[in-house]
């Protein structure tokens, strides 16, 4: 099984840390350099020392906030000036507050869905003609299981999150003749700080403490456990590496199991 990236070059999005952090550290295991993505500095400097370099890759980061699509595309184009290779490009960023959708105000929905699928396209637009280049190219969208199956009191996000799915599923058709990929990975209950904050939400709308809550949600996950940020990021270097060139156009559940359609 080919799973080596040496050479390879990736751009992360929301890699200080969670899903994107994981994914960014499996994908210089397996060889790559990587460039992380967020708007924290300080933050993007801790993490980008932390990966491998076993393979002497060369890591770097950018700077750029997701709220604002003009940022992210001025922080594209300036790190495309000296940076003139890119193979992947994994998709991540913060989800929408918690709340019914019926509550939430169109405001809440316009800025999801610029710093979910508006940016992505940004990024996407960008990096396409590098990968075209080299005949090699993987986009991969971390989105959420609700794309599959709904999860209530997350109306923003179930909504915007369909979006981005069917604009990867739309994008896979068209990108696959020039040997790129386009899949989305769906992330079940995994212990990350947007996990911590859905558990608060829960607790505080009905009063349950954290650890009922959480009991609650294990017992509808087969696996019995909460899963962690690597599983979760090996799934994206699979799906990123020469073994996974015939995967296109799918949405990945990585949940334990939980749910409950196909």
């Amino acid at each position: 099984m080919d799973l080596n990236l040496t050479g390879k070059y990736a751009i992360v999005c929301g890699s200080t840390q969670g899903l994107g952090y994981a994914s960014a550290f499996e994908l210089s295991l397996l060889g790559a350099n990587v460039t992380l993505v967020a708007r924290d500095e300080e933050k993007l400097k801790v993490a980008v020392k932390s990966l491998d370099t076993s393979q002497k890759q060369e890591h770097d980061y950018f700077v750029a906030e997701f709220q604002f699509p003009e940022q992210v595309t001025l922080a594209i184009d300036s790190y495309l000036k000296t940076h003139n290779k890119v193979n992947i490009l994994v998709n991540n960023t913060g989800g929408p507050k918690a709340g019914p959708a019926l509550n939430a105000t169109a405001e809440e929905y316009m800025q999801a869905f610029k710093s979910h699928l508006i940016c992505n396209q940004i990024l996407v637009q960008k990096t396409i003609p590098l990968m075209k280049q080299t005949g090699y190219g993987r986009i991969i969208n971390i989105i959420s299981t609700s794309v599959k199956q709904p999860i209530p009191d997350l109306g923003v996000s179930n909504t915007i999150r369909g979006a981005v799915a069917s604009w990867a599923k739309t994008l896979a058709g068209e990108l696959g003749p020039y040997g790129i990929t386009v899949n989305n990975v769906l992330p079940g209950y995994t212990r990350t700080s947007r996990y911590d904050y859905v558990l608060k939400n829960k607790s505080s709308q009905t009063g349950n403490t954290l650890e009922s809550i959480e009991a609650k949600m294990v017992s509808d996950i087969p696996m019995r456990r909460i899963g962690t940020p690597e599983e979760f990021g090996a799934v994206v270097a699979f799906l990123c590496s020469p073994a996974a060139g015939y995967i296109n156009g799918i949405n990945l559940p990585v949940d334990g199991g939980r749910l409950s359609c196909l």
